[in-house]
């Protein structure tokens, strides 16, 4: 079972109804903020694009899987973290609209004079990662279905058993780039959320 199948967004049928929503959105956003709400979502079926300034976790694994999205299958670079707190958090998603043009959706939290952002049974699937990383008591080479130090393998990865992982007691990242498929987590705490939806690419970097 692959690794997407947790997510479900279909990116065509959202750039329509995009723009309407963002009220909506951002009535969400303000709950989020204000800590009334925990957030637990996937982004699935096109690539985004994610910086932090910095991030800590702890109960860190990592290891390889195949998404499963609408042009075939992709592999990636599973990162799970049991907790994590993220500084200066951006995401954001360009969509092509039909006749309209690309529709950019970007995301900011955590920023200046604002709590970090706090996530807990984090679970990212990348295809391309840049950061400055410490990593305390990390271990190379574990078998994904015998890792002891982070949330293990994702219940939709039971496919990866066996296969080659790192994990370590918790991790430190600082200036953080990564282009991803997906994003799970079992809460999401978004503090200083602002969302913006501007015409044309406006990404993270």
């Amino acid at each position: 079972m692959e690794s997407l199948a947790r997510g479900g967004t279909r990116w065509k049928r959202f750039a329509v109804v995009m723009v309407p929503s963002v009220a909506a959105t951002a009535a969400i956003g303000v709950a989020l903020s204000q800590g009334a709400l925990a957030a637990s979502f996937s982004v699935s079926g096109q690539q985004f694009k994610v910086t932090a300034d910095q991030l800590d976790g702890d109960g860190f694994v990592q290891y390889g899987a195949l998404d499963s999205t609408e042009k075939g299958k992709k592999p990636v670079t599973v990162v799970g973290m049991d907790s994590a707190k993220i500084r200066n958090l951006c995401q954001s998603v360009v969509v092509p609209v039909p006749v309209f043009g690309d529709v950019s959706m970007k995301l900011n939290a955590g920023g200046a004079g604002s709590p970090k952002v706090e996530a807990k049974k984090l679970y990212i699937d990348a295809d391309d990662l840049s950061t400055n990383g410490t990593f305390k008591n990390i271990d190379i080479g574990v078998s994904v279905d015998k890792t002891t130090k982070g949330p293990g393998p994702h219940k939709d990865d039971a496919y990866a058993k066996g296969s080659f992982s790192q994990q370590a007691d918790s991790v430190h990242f600082t200036d953080v780039k990564q282009r991803a498929w997906a994003t799970t987590a079992g809460t999401f705490k978004l503090s200083g959320l602002h969302m913006s939806v501007k015409k044309g690419k406006h990404e993270c970097y």
